[in-house]
């Protein structure tokens, strides 16, 4: 059996800009990652030892985004680049996370369909939800991406 790679190597993203720190459960349908808010994180405020509250809809996203990093890696294929391109009602009741803090971020499939895709997503602090949001993504297929990138380029 092959060991899961890092939730590192399943996203597109780098450094600084990987703000989650793990994957903890993943499937066909759903992806369970956690954060340990810190100030390693690109978006904490070292005055108020915190990150604001609105960066939980990036957890979300990159929670989203390791779990299309881990299907393409089921299929031998690179993590792919996917765009946000909205939320629904991303509703929080913390104004900031905490440093120490341990936050469980959780993404379910709604619906999945030619690269576009909706999740049910949810932030959790010691099992209470805390935020939550849907998010709607494209993953566009290399020549997708390839036309973007040349039209840009023009």
């Amino acid at each position: 059996m092959t060991k899961t790679p890092h939730l590192h190597q399943l996203l597109p993203h780098g450094t600084p800009m990987v703000l989650i720190d793990e994957m903890i459960d993943v499937g066909d349908e759903h992806i369970h990652c956690q954060v340990t808010i810190s100030e390693n994180n690109l978006f904490f405020n070292p005055q108020t030892r915190s990150i604001p509250g609105y960066v939980g809809i990036e957890f979300m996203a990159q929670t989203v985004a390791g779990w299309s990093g881990y299907q393409a890696w089921r299929n031998n294929q690179s993590a792919p680049i996917g765009f946000l391109l909205g939320s629904r009602r991303y509703d929080s009741d913390y104004a900031q996370f905490e440093e120490h803090n341990v936050f469980d971020i959780f993404a379910e499939k709604v619906m999945e369909n030619n690269g576009m895709a909706a999740f049910s997503c949810r932030i959790e602090h010691q099992g209470t939800v805390i935020a939550k949001s849907q998010l709607n993504a494209f993953v566009p297929t290399e020549q997708q991406l390839d036309q973007m990138q040349n039209r840009n380029h023009s």
